[in-house]
């Protein structure tokens, strides 16, 4: 594979390095608009060129497929270029700023015969894997809980007014798109699609910066928070009647998980132990060989569930009365 990689930010600096470990992968070029930041990366991996034009990186004939992490209101249209390139894409999360952006790339994509897969770590890591596969153990399900609270470091100048792009509706921002996706992603790849959704926000400056989710599937509830307003020990359980698994980690990292089984009056405890390896690099290693393959149906597969997040988030956004000016219809 023959990357070029679409911004500079901070999940950029931290793929960088992940992808130094993995075969198959050479990072030929990386596109952003400060060239300055542009020479630095292309020194410190070995990046053979850079562009400070994304149509310059897609016209790179020597591209084969390109790992979009360009602030979130600029996916659909990198993505939309990308297609007409004939580049397969790596999109970060989130895919696009609604279902409707979805629909229209993956169905363009479909066309073209372009592979496209989103880059959201949870559903290639070992120990999310297999506590997934651990929720039958449970018995019925009865609560769900899930909070990633984290105090942003750009909240302190959202509340001076200098409010950066994670805070602008303009940006497809806000704490349900940014933190919160994780854990509905996660909920909706355990549980399907729930049966009604809403969202109970705490909006600032026409933004999202805190709030709940609540996918109701019937039987049970599931409970999302996602902040970047407070902070609070990142926990998340899924609670059966036979046994509880406990994740004391965000659920994009996935470090480790407990499952605790109850019976009677005896508690039987299994710990998983701290993946060895950074969150990106299991999702990198099997991304690469589902492109390497031609796996197109692996890559249907992982586009469903994408469809199925983009679904929910859209859904719970419009619940709050929250409205990118992506959300017009084009």
């Amino acid at each position: 594979m023959k990357l070029g990689i679409l911004g500079s930010g901070k999940i950029v600096k931290e793929v960088l390095p992940v992808l130094e470990e993995i075969e198959n992968i050479e990072v030929h070029a990386i596109a952003a608009r400060n060239e300055e930041k542009l020479q630095k990366l292309s020194k410190d991996f070995a990046i053979k060129k850079y562009y400070t034009s994304v149509d310059d990186l897609l016209d790179d004939k020597q591209i084969d497929t390109v790992y979009v992490a360009l602030p979130n209101n600029l996916h659909f249209e990198a993505m939309n270029k990308a297609i007409d390139k004939g580049k397969n894409i790596i999109c970060e999360k989130p895919f696009t700023s609604n279902a409707y952006e979805t629909e229209m790339i993956i169905e363009k994509a479909k066309q073209k015969d372009v592979m496209i897969i989103e880059a959201i770590s949870h559903r290639f890591i070992p120990n999310a894997v297999e506590a997934k596969k651990m929720i039958k153990d449970l018995g019925k399900i009865k609560i769900v809980s899930f909070n990633y609270s984290q105090y942003s470091s750009r909240y302190d100048n959202f509340k001076e007014d200098i409010i950066e792009p994670v805070f602008l509706l303009e940006n497809s921002g806000g704490a349900l798109i940014d933190l919160n996706l994780y854990n509905v992603a996660f909920a909706v790849d355990t549980f399907g699609l729930p049966k009604n959704v809403k969202y109970f926000a705490n909006i600032s400056k026409d933004i999202d910066t805190s709030g709940i989710v609540i996918l109701d599937y019937e039987d049970f509830i599931v409970s999302c928070i996602g902040s970047k307003d407070s902070a609070a020990p990142i926990i998340n359980t899924i609670q059966g009647e036979n046994a509880t698994i406990e994740i004391p980690d965000a659920l994009n990292n996935f470090g480790e998980f407990r499952l605790t089984k109850t019976h009677e009056d005896k508690v039987s405890e299994f710990n998983y132990n701290q993946e060895s390896k950074s969150r990106l690099y299991y999702e990198f290693v099997e991304i690469e060989e589902i492109l390497r393959t031609h796996d197109k149906n692996k890559v249907h597969s992982l586009l469903e569930k994408t469809r199925n997040y983009m679904d929910v988030i859209t859904k719970a956004r419009y619940d709050a009365n929250i409205y990118y000016p992506a959300d017009k219809i084009r």
